[in-house]
C-alpha cells in the first residue's frame, strides 16, 4: 500500500510515521507547500525512531527501513497512493482545495480513499462538490503511539470506504472507532470544553496552574492535568475546536474563555511555541507561568 500524508507537521509528520512503520506500507509521500517543510517532517520522523533506537527499543536496521520508506516533496509526487491523508491547517477552505486539486490534477490512482485528519470540521462540508467521497481518519498526537482513530462517516461517505478505513486502521496496529458526523466527533467533543473549563477555573481565580492540574491526575487519575494537555494539544488547536463547536450548537457552554483567545493572540500556544500555561525548558522540564 501506498500513502500519501498531506501536510507536514506534527500531525503529518507522526501520522507519517505510523504508516512507514507498518510492513503492510510500502510507501508512504510526505508532502507539504515547501520543500524544506516536508523535509522537515520527516527530520522529526528521523528524530522519534533516533530516540526509540537510542533506548534500546528499536534496532538500527529497522529504523532505516522506515525512514527509508518516506518519500518528501510537494503534493504533486502523490500519483500514485492507495490513500490519501490530507492533515493541513484546521480551514475549511484550505482542506476542500487541498483535496479538489489532489483528484483533478494529481492522484491519478481511481481506487484511492481520500481521508481528512480534521480534529472537529465536517466531513459532509469538506467532501462538498468533490468528484470522490471524503472519510475522517482522525489521529491522536503523537500519532505513532496513540491507538485511536476516530473513523468519521459524512453524508456522503459510502459504507465501503468507512469499512476500508477502519481496516486499513486495522493494519497499522490501530483501533478505529466509527463515529456519526457531529462537531467535534467523539473525543474531542468531551475532552476539549474541560480543558476550556480549567483554563476558565484558571481565569476566575479558583485555583493556581499547578492546583488545578494536580486535582484533576490525583481526583480524576488522569495522567496529564488539563492544562498541561491543552499545552501539549496547542491552545490554538484548542480555541479552533471551541470555535467550531460553538458555531455548530450556538450553545454557550461551548464558549471559549476570553484567557484562551488572548493567549492565542499573544502567540503562547503551548509546547509547540515554547510557553503556555508553562513555560517549556531546553531541559525539558516546566515550569508553570504564574510562578515565573
Amino acid at each position: 500500500m501506498k500513502v500519501a500524508v498531506i501536510g507536514a507537521g506534527t500531525m503529518g509528520s507522526g501520522i507519517g510515521q505510523a504508516f512507514a512503520q507498518s510492513d503492510a506500507v510500502e510507501k508512504v509521500y510526505l508532502c507539504d507547500i515547501k520543500q524544506e517543510f516536508a523535509d522537515g517532517g520527516k527530520a522529526k520522523i528521523k528524530k522519534n525512531l533516533d530516540r526509540q533506537v537510542a533506548k534500546g527499543k528499536m534496532e538500527q536496521a529497522k529504523a532505516d527501513e522506515i525512514l527509508g520508506k518516506v518519500v518528501t516533496g510537494l503534493a504533486d509526487i502523490a500519483v500514485d497512493p492507495d490513500l490519501v491523508v490530507e492533515a493541513v491547517l484546521e480551514k475549511m477552505d484550505l482542506k476542500q482545495s487541498t483535496f479538489r486539486n489532489l483528484q483533478e490534477n494529481i492522484v491519478k490512482n481511481p481506487d484511492c480513499i481520500y481521508a481528512s485528519n480534521t480534529s472537529s470540521l465536517s466531513i459532509t462540508e469538506i467532501g462538498t462538490g468533490l468528484a470522490k467521497p471524503v472519510v475522517g481518519m482522525h489521529f491522536f498526537n503523537p500519532a505513532p503511539v496513540m491507538k485511536l482513530v476516530e473513523v468519521i462517516q459524512g453524508a456522503n461517505t459510502p459504507d465501503s470506504v468507512v469499512a476500508k478505513v477502519k481496516e486499513i486502521s486495522e493494519t497499522i496496529g490501530k483501533t478505529p472507532v466509527q463515529v456519526n458526523e457531529a462537531a467535534g466527533f467523539v473525543v474531542n467533543r468531551i475532552l476539549v470544553p474541560m480543558i476550556n473549563e480549567a483554563i476558565n477555573v484558571y481565569y476566575t481565580g479558583t485555583s493556581d496552574i499547578q492546583g488545578i492540574d494536580t486535582a484533576m491526575k490525583l481526583g480524576c487519575n488522569h495522567p496529564m492535568g488539563p492544562l498541561e494537555l491543552g499545552d501539549y494539544i496547542g491552545l490554538d488547536v484548542v480555541l479552533a475546536i471551541m470555535d467550531v463547536l460553538f458555531a455548530d450548537t450556538h450553545d454557550n457552554k461551548y464558549a471559549a474563555s476570553p484567557l484562551l483567545r488572548k493567549m492565542v493572540r499573544a502567540k503562547h500556544l503551548g509546547v509547540k511555541t515554547g510557553i503556555g500555561f508553562y513555560k517549556y525548558n531546553a531541559d525539558r522540564t516546566k515550569t508553570p507561568v504564574d510562578q515565573l
